[in-house]
């Protein structure tokens, strides 16, 4: 579709309307409401970037490992990343797309879940590409790494692509080997920095992830746990 408010919004629609099919994919040329963690917005230029959601049906995940999709779609996106940028590319937990200390994206997955498992879940992903001029001085683009244009429609065939790959890999066992590989390309994983919480600047480090998702930060020696919405990251710190 050329634009609408939001492809996982959409996909919630065909979900609801009981349209959709396991794997099926609702790509836009442009957003108006694109939406990120703790209801931020994200805001594209119209037919410059990779703004897509997927449809899945996880019903092999139990709820309580439903993290492990998430790092299955970050290393979808990060193969992308790994294949056409130099060196730097990462994932900012919980499912940011950075390039050193700069965000190219995001993953949004929204999971419903019935009984133990998972009965579908909306991964949406947004890419930046083609976009050269952004509001936030944070932003940047494959363009603005790379030096050169993308053909966009090509790109995003090989995002969905590594996408099945990864997801395939994930229901036939690969969930630990996943884990590790995606802790390999966490962003600040194993690095001393600043982070902001219950509004104090500590220093901590990052010590990996649990089955929850949460974000496992050595603190004063101490190991402390915390939700999405518990700590931030300090940009800019050394």
């Amino acid at each position: 579709m050329p634009e609408c408010a939001s492809t996982n919004t959409e996909a919630h629609v065909l979900l609801n309307k009981n349209g959709a099919t396991d794997g099926c994919v609702i790509v836009a040329g442009a957003q108006t409401g694109g939406r990120g963690q703790r209801g931020n917005t994200w805001d594209v230029e119209p037919d410059k970037n990779i703004t897509l959601s997927v449809i899945l049906k996880p019903s092999f995940l139990e709820a309580q490992h439903q993290f492990a999709l998430n790092i299955a779609v970050a290393l979808a996106a990060l193969d992308l990343l790994l294949e056409v940028l130099p060196p730097g590319s990462s994932v900012k937990w919980p499912n940011d797309l950075y390039h050193q200390d700069k965000k190219l994206g995001g993953i949004l997955i929204e999971n419903t879940i019935s009984g133990r498992y998972l009965q579908h879940s909306v991964v949406g992903m947004g890419i930046n590409v083609n976009q050269v001029s952004f509001a936030h001085e944070r932003a940047t683009s494959l363009a603005l790494l790379a030096g050169q244009e993308f053909p966009l429609t090509a790109l995003t065939g090989k995002l969905l692509e590594n996408l099945e790959r990864r997801y395939l890999a994930l229901r036939a066992g690969a969930a630990g080997a996943q884990k590790q590989e995606f802790l390999q390309h966490l962003y600040r994983y194993q690095e001393w920095h600043n982070f902001e919480v219950q509004g104090q600047i500590v220093k901590g480090q990052i010590a990996g992830i649990d089955a929850a998702g949460r974000l496992a930060l050595l603190i004063e020696q101490k190991l402390q746990f915390f939700q999405f919405q518990e700590v931030k990251f300090v940009i800019g710190d050394h």
